[in-house]
């Protein structure tokens, strides 16, 4: 419930007329663990009750574009997946807050594809929505575009899980 109190006590874009809300990093960092380095999720544009639309500017100084490659950068498709599972996480946390030490973890990908590669200094839309739920388990398809051109697709699941 702290999460949620948590939420509750940030200001939010909330357009009524369509039931959306968009959150800023701080409302983010409020919802989810995941903090920079490893934070994937810039913004969040809008989002309902059953799905999310994020979006991370890909700042050419970023530390894995130095090693992926450092004569042709290109974000890795795993970091990709990574988004769209931070996203997920953002959802998923609004929807039923974590509570305790327990935080959200992947539990499984499915029918991954890898269609355009990402570059430095690309915006990625990343685009979830829940299709089924089974008591704490979520199901997702995600997919992440860089000017309107999918990059990558996924189906995966994700629960909350205490660490040991």
């Amino acid at each position: 419930m702290e999460t949620l109190k948590t939420l509750n006590s940030l200001p939010t874009t909330l357009n009524p007329q369509h039931k959306t809300m968009s959150l800023n990093r701080e409302q983010i960092e409020a919802l989810i663990p995941h903090r920079p380095p490893f934070l994937w999720i810039d913004e969040v544009v809008e989002m309902t009750d059953e799905s999310i639309h994020a979006r991370k500017f890909l700042d050419p100084a970023i530390d894995v574009f130095q090693g992926h490659y450092p004569d042709f950068p290109v974000m890795p498709g795993v970091l990709q997946c990574e988004a769209c599972m931070q996203a997920s996480a953002i959802l998923i946390a609004t929807i039923q807050p974590v509570e305790g030490d327990a935080v959200p973890v992947a539990t499984r990908m499915n029918n991954v594809q890898f269609r355009k590669m990402v570059h430095p200094g690309d915006t990625i839309d990343i685009e979830v929505k829940i299709t089924e739920r089974l008591s704490n388990a979520f199901f997702l398809a995600g997919k992440v575009t860089v000017n309107g051109k999918v990059s990558t697709r996924l189906e995966f699941a994700c629960t909350a899980a205490a660490p040991k």
